[in-house]
């Protein structure tokens, strides 16, 4: 419990309201830096012009202590490992859902082939990398043209370069018949 005397040195120093000062400095176990430094990253005060990383707890403790503070620090900014876990799952989460809305098309002809969700697209290249990659190619060859449809990946600008790889492989392939 953070005395008055040492609310009014943390007002002293950082010019800030009683309330503001008592709160940093419950937030810190009565620390007066550690309380500064709460209050800097709250945007309570501006922090020194020179910037840098100050503590006053733990300097040269064990192994234990430093991570127990750390876990602590994390605490209070709000960022625990669980929370970064739940961020990175959201995000996988995203990017399956635009992965599954989005669908990579084979045509030949004008005529639907075949339409895949992205998704499958991307597994079968991580996994089989040296089978799809050559059909894929092979397919520019033998005419087939590829187009994505999505509101991610159906963009003009996307099956634009994707016709101008099926226009190179269609001039490459005439340019050989022509030397025959």
């Amino acid at each position: 419990m953070a005395t008055l005397e040492q609310v009014e040195r943390l007002r002293e120093k950082a010019a800030v309201s009683f309330e503001d000062a008592k709160a940093a400095l419950d937030a810190c176990n009565d620390d007066l830096l550690e309380a500064i430094i709460w209050l800097e990253r709250q945007g309570k005060i501006k922090p020194p012009a020179s910037g840098g990383y100050y503590s006053s707890k733990n300097a040269g403790g064990s192994e234990k202590e430093n991570a127990h503070e750390e876990n602590a620090r994390r605490e209070r900014q709000g960022e625990s490992f669980s929370d970064m876990m739940k961020r990175f799952g959201g995000f996988c989460a995203r990017l399956v859902n635009k992965g599954n809305t989005n669908y990579f098309e084979v045509k030949k002809g004008g005529k639907l082939i075949i339409s895949v969700p992205v998704t499958v697209l991307v597994l079968s290249l991580i996994f089989a990398f040296w089978v799809v990659l050559p059909l894929l190619v092979l397919g520019l060859f033998l005419g087939c043209r590829y187009h994505f449809r999505g509101e991610d990946l159906g963009r003009d600008s996307v099956n634009r370069v994707m016709d101008t790889a099926s226009d190179t492989a269609e001039n490459i392939k005439r340019s050989f018949n022509s030397e025959k």
